[in-house]
């Protein structure tokens, strides 16, 4: 069905009434005409015309006759899109509790020591790794080691690693690791050792002092570290400090501090605690015993009135005075360098 009139400038339009039952022809030769009238009325520059022309669109209603397979949904302004399908939009679907879990299972560690001894003593734990290009010769064998055994790692410049390490002392290439989860008090005393010191540590939370500490300790032979929090262990800061021997550390969960310690006691240990600022037996005139607990605190106060006083033996180190204390890390190596002269020299 067809019809014609004349506009005013005198020239004849035709106009098609589309049907869907209509299969002579004249359907495409409408849309044609169609085409080429949306073409002469639209303007020749500018984006704003042709954003009203997309706001309009938007605006019109979906024909019953619409040839066209998209749709417009009007929704009220806020309201987030319902999708029709279950496929992706925009950005992966990732299980957030999923994610949750494995970030709490998993820490980054970096500098070249540190992941060195990492590779030596827990490969299996190795997730992912980035390395600049100047340490890959060192890498040699973990780089082999990972291609073998399919575990992904980047040769990245050195702002990269900065993102991926989380800090700018990377030392040139960062781990991502397994977490290994802290040993209750029963297990670490069934397989302790005849003579063994172990540390407690009440409140010390600085990495850099806990990287130290353990550094200490891997140097002194003490295996076992009483924590409120035995993740602190494995933070990137504290594994880089200790320069390799958080590998040779095992974090010793204290759900009660007090509790810990007695637990210790039972099975023969001493404890020992330490202050600067109380009155106390010095350490150069200390014996201390083959099996001990070494307790240190926080490091602004100290330890805790109640913690010092459930100590066996209470020691201090002596010196001139001329400052408040020592810092707590240097204080452990002090002390542990004096048990490792009575008991393992």
């Amino acid at each position: 069905m067809n019809d014609s009139y004349s506009g005013k400038n005198g020239k004849v339009k035709v106009m098609y009434v589309r049907s869907e039952d209509n299969n002579d022809g004249r359907k495409d030769s409408g849309r044609h005409q169609d085409n080429d009238r949306r073409k002469n009325n639209r303007r020749p520059f500018g984006k704003g015309n042709e954003q009203g022309d997309r706001r309009r669109n938007s605006e019109r209603p979906a024909r019953s006759g619409d040839r066209s397979p998209w749709k417009t949904i009007s929704r009220p302004e806020g309201e987030p899109p319902k999708l029709e399908h279950s496929g992706i939009s925009g950005k992966s679907h990732i299980d957030p509790e999923q994610l949750r879990r494995q970030r709490l299972e998993e820490t980054r560690i970096y500098g070249e020591n540190a992941c060195q001894a990492m590779f030596q003593n827990r490969p299996d734990a190795i997730v992912r790794a980035w390395f600049v290009q100047s340490v890959t010769p060192r890498f040699r064998d973990a780089l082999k080691w990972m291609a073998a055994n399919r575990k992904a790692y980047h040769v990245v410049d050195d702002e990269e690693l900065a993102k991926a390490s989380g800090t700018e002392h990377h030392g040139g290439v960062c781990f991502l690791i397994k977490k290994r989860n802290g040993l209750n008090a029963e297990t670490y005393l069934q397989q302790a050792p005849a003579k063994d010191c172990v540390l407690a540590l009440e409140n010390v939370g600085n990495p850099h002092n806990l990287g130290a500490i353990m550094r200490s300790c891997a140097h002194f032979g003490v295996q076992g570290v009483i924590l409120q929090d035995t993740a602190m262990l494995e933070s990137g800061a504290a594994v880089r400090t200790a320069e390799g021997g958080a590998e040779h550390i095992k974090g010793i969960d204290a759900d009660g501090f007090t509790t810990t310690l007695n637990q210790f006691r039972d099975e023969g240990y001493t404890i020992v605690t330490t202050s600067s600022h109380k009155g106390s037996t010095t350490l150069a005139q200390a014996t201390l015993p083959e099996k001990m607990v070494l307790v240190l605190g926080q490091e602004s106060d100290g330890l805790s009135d109640s913690t010092w006083e459930d100590g066996d033996i209470r020691l201090s180190i002596g010196g001139t005075g001329r400052v408040e204390s020592l810092n707590v890390s240097v204080a452990t190596g002090i002390v542990l360098a004096e048990w490792w002269r009575q008991n393992k020299v």
